[in-house]
């Protein structure tokens, strides 16, 4: 029986077509920025070129600076990795992740009870679990040949914050030589994390890709929401 539990869809909302594409959206709205509903990164990719499988990266709460504490996922929160595969651009599979009691729970792909706004969680489709991860990267491989990982990782995202203030500063003579090159630029995120949760997965586990990139190549529409529980 599915859980009747109630997930509202939260703020972080990221959309991509899959397969080696990158988005990135640091601090989203108030009601959402500083916790584990904040969305940060969402990748998509093969691991290896011509590669059965497919690698889900979510990036969420940027700015965890390495000393604070580690693996504070928020147990309210669902994590949604949404996947459509007949291109109506509603989620036909689902991958799930809430945290309890220090490990990251998975489940799917499924077909979701709902769509949209509300979720509910799989709880009929367990796919695996794995410790949070500390200072030391944890990995579960399950029998159907699916890894699994969430904890803390180095923020991806490459940003000289500082300059861009200057830059867009009102002020006379703030920034006169514009942006730095990126040798001479600052990366403000660096030293500090994000949650990740990180997931690759048997194609044949997704169901057949409809879309096709700009390479010609086969890819999976899909995006990530955070659901808070109501």
């Amino acid at each position: 029986m599915r859980k009747t539990t109630k997930y509202l869809t939260g703020i972080g909302a990221l959309a991509l077509t899959a397969i080696a594409l990158v988005a990135a959206d640091h601090i989203d709205a108030p009601s959402s920025r500083g916790t584990t509903a904040d969305v940060a990164d969402f990748f998509a990719f093969e691991p290896t070129e011509g590669s059965d499988n497919t690698v889900f990266i979510v990036d969420l709460q940027s700015d965890v600076l390495p000393e604070l504490a580690y693996g504070n996922f928020d147990e309210d929160i669902l994590t949604e990795i949404n996947i459509d595969l007949d291109g109506d651009l509603v989620e036909d599979q689902v991958i799930q992740t809430i945290a309890r009691d220090g490990r990251m729970y998975f489940f799917g792909p499924a077909a979701p009870s709902t769509t949209g706004l509300s979720s509910q969680i799989l709880t009929d489709a367990p796919l695996g679990n794995v410790e949070i991860s500390g200072s030391a990267a944890i990995v579960e491989t399950t029998s159907d040949g699916v890894s699994l990982f969430a904890g803390p990782r180095q923020d991806p995202f490459f940003f000289d914050f500082f300059q861009f203030n200057a830059v867009i500063s009102p002020a006379v003579d703030s920034a006169p030589g514009g942006f730095f090159a990126p040798e001479e630029a600052s990366d403000a995120f660096d030293g500090a994390n994000t949650l990740s949760i990180a997931i690759e997965i048997p194609n044949s586990m997704l169901g057949t890709p409809t879309a096709t990139n700009a390479l010609g190549l086969n890819v999976y529409k899909t995006w990530v929401t955070t659901n808070k529980k109501q």
